[in-house]
């Protein structure tokens, strides 16, 4: 089904394989579409797809037309970049909370996917979406102090880390007592 644009929606079927090599870029459900039918060309972007439960084949796509020079709201992969060496040193994890941003971009303009560098990020901090690279021409629809990685210790890291403070209390203790034993002997 293609519609928008305030055209009427049109019922269209699609060839498969030209569907699959064509989601199968970079862009992904972002690329921008010539569909042609009858002998009308339109540019559209994927809507809605829906695919069979067990085997995986698409059963439907909807497509919306849009304007070449108009904005259109999609979501954007984000894709870390760099290693987050803070937070693997303390056998923490790094947890994406949001894998994609809301942007407004002209079609033609879609980026294929954001960047984040985590190189920097550290145990109990977060990059928000006010750190991810935004190309000319695409704004974020989402609040820029909303979270997309953060750094977190891992329930067993710090348990380990509880454990090895609790051995150096009682090694600390047993060389006082050591010390004590050696004074009261004099």
């Amino acid at each position: 089904m293609v519609y928008g644009l305030g055209h009427d929606a049109v019922s269209v079927t699609v060839d498969y394989r030209d569907l699959r090599g064509a989601l199968s870029t970079e862009a992904g459900l972002n690329v921008v579409l010539n569909l042609e039918f009858g002998e009308q060309l339109q540019l559209a972007l994927v809507k809605e797809l829906q695919r069979h439960p067990v085997r995986g084949d698409v059963t439907h796509v909807d497509f919306v037309r849009v304007d070449p020079d108009a904005d259109v709201a999609v979501d954007v992969p984000i894709r870390l970049t760099g290693e987050a060496s803070a937070v693997l040193d303390m056998n923490g994890i790094v947890d994406q909370s949001l894998a994609a941003l809301r942007v407004l971009a002209k079609p033609r303009s879609i980026p294929n996917s954001l960047t984040i560098d985590i190189t920097d990020l550290t145990v109990g901090t977060a990059l928000t979406v006010r750190d991810v690279e935004l190309p000319p021409g695409v704004v974020c629809l989402v609040p820029e102090t909303a979270p997309v990685v953060s750094g977190i210790i891992t329930r067993m890291a710090l348990e380990e880390a509880t454990s090895e403070e609790e051995d150096e209390e009682t090694d600390a203790e047993g060389d006082e007592a050591a010390e004590d034993d050696a004074g009261d002997s004099d």
